[in-house]
């Protein structure tokens, strides 16, 4: 068996419950898988049956629960087979790896001789996050007679790429569904609960795990967002200040990502930006290809490109598409953030951002704080306002019809 999620962090979490092993090695016959979870998750479990994506004979609630887990907000996570294809026994636990390097071949257990993932379980976290092309590459690549089980959190944003599948799939019902309701501890998790059936409500936190910051423009928003991150968090709840990701709506407008950054960066990293606008240390989001981001840190730049260390993997960006496709990231988007979680997080609203929330977004966002979430609130009742009515907004997708029995014409 194998499990992959989207990004280093989601691994690193993963693996912790499944036996600690992030290589994409076989763990020692010492380690078993953990059991349960704690966030609100759905899990669409289904047999691979000629690049079918479903089918009845899916795992059972038991074996789901076992290997599933709860939404670990860091992408989607894969469960494979030990390496070189074998059949693992009960002795056997799970390889965590990223969907990327699963897919790649760069982790997890390689491919067969058909070219198919010599996997007979692959579990996949955070499916919310899969958009319609991964999706379809994670199914094409499964042998036949694989089981294939995705979890995630049917409240967060979905897949900043094209689709919705795990929205689809659930809906369709075309496969065996198991469901989890156990909450987050804590109030945070409190908090992000009521959120998800539309209410926001206020919560006790005598350890300053919530707390809400009211501003009255967007100068003050960022001003007060720069001294939690470089002062009052790391003072206040111990978490350092490369612990704490804000997030905001969008990337443009007076307290967007883009001014946020600059901010961020005057007083945690100033720097000339020698290297199209970066410097060694600067907290960045690489996007390779459009909808997919990948974390990370500038280390350097030569004649080659700018050099990038995105979530423990090594990256060059050509001169070229450092303009294009790197961005700081002191501050990110929700859809940025989705699938990750920070021991602190600074969710920035600005009055300018009324307009821009959502239910799901607001989830998202509050959710990604481990242990301590502050809230800049620039918009006043209409963060209420959001959570209590505007649900998640509807895609218009052909995979849930195409998922349904179709009727059969009359002879």
């Amino acid at each position: 068996m194998c499990a992959a999620t989207h990004s280093a962090d989601g691994q690193r979490r993963l693996a912790g419950r499944l036996g600690g092993n992030t290589d994409g090695a076989a763990p020692g016959p010492g380690s078993a898988p953990h059991q349960g979870g704690t966030d609100p998750d759905a899990r669409a479990t289904g047999h691979a049956d000629h690049g079918a994506p479903g089918g009845p004979a899916g795992p059972t609630g038991t074996e789901a629960d076992r290997t599933g887990g709860p939404t670990d907000a860091d992408g989607a996570t894969t469960a494979t087979a030990p390496p070189g294809g074998a059949t693992p026994s009960a002795d056997d636990t799970a390889v965590a790896v990223t969907v990327a390097g699963l897919l790649s071949g760069r982790q997890g257990p390689g491919r067969d001789a058909d070219g198919a993932l010599a996997v007979d379980l692959l579990v996949v976290l955070d499916a919310p996050q899969l958009d319609v092309e991964t999706a379809a590459m994670l199914v094409e690549s499964l042998p036949d007679g694989a089981r294939l089980v995705l979890s995630g959190d049917p409240a967060v944003l979905g897949s900043a790429g094209p689709g919705r599948v795990f929205a689809d799939l659930l809906a369709a019902r075309c496969c065996p569904q198991v469901v989890s309701r156990t909450p987050d501890p804590g109030p945070i998790g409190e908090l992000v609960s009521g959120i998800g059936i539309g209410e926001l409500t206020q919560v006790e936190a005598p350890g300053k795990e919530v707390v809400i910051v009211p501003v009255r423009d967007a100068a003050d928003a960022i001003h007060r967002t720069v001294q939690l991150v470089a002062d009052s968090v790391p003072r206040a709840i111990g978490v350092p200040a490369g612990q704490t990701q804000v997030i905001t709506p969008g990337h443009g407008g007076a307290a967007g990502t883009r001014a946020l950054n600059a901010a961020l960066k005057e007083r945690l990293n100033p720097g000339p930006g020698r290297f199209g606008g970066f410097d060694p240390g600067d907290r960045v989001a690489y996007a390779p290809v459009p909808g997919r981001t990948a974390l990370g840190r500038v280390v350097g730049a030569d004649a080659q490109g700018l050099r990038l260390e995105c979530e423990g993997t090594p990256v060059v960006v050509p001169k070229e598409r450092v303009e294009q496709a790197v961005r700081h990231a002191w501050a990110v988007t929700a859809h940025q953030a989705a699938g990750r979680r920070w021991p602190a997080a600074v969710v920035v609203l600005p009055g300018d951002a009324a307009n821009a929330l959502t239910r799901p977004w607001v989830y998202t966002a509050f959710s990604r704080a481990e242990r301590h979430l502050s809230v800049v609130q620039g918009v006043a009742q209409s963060l209420p306002q959001a959570v209590a009515e505007r649900p998640a907004k509807e895609r218009t997708t052909r995979l849930r019809t195409l998922l349904r029995p179709q009727p059969s014409e009359a002879g």
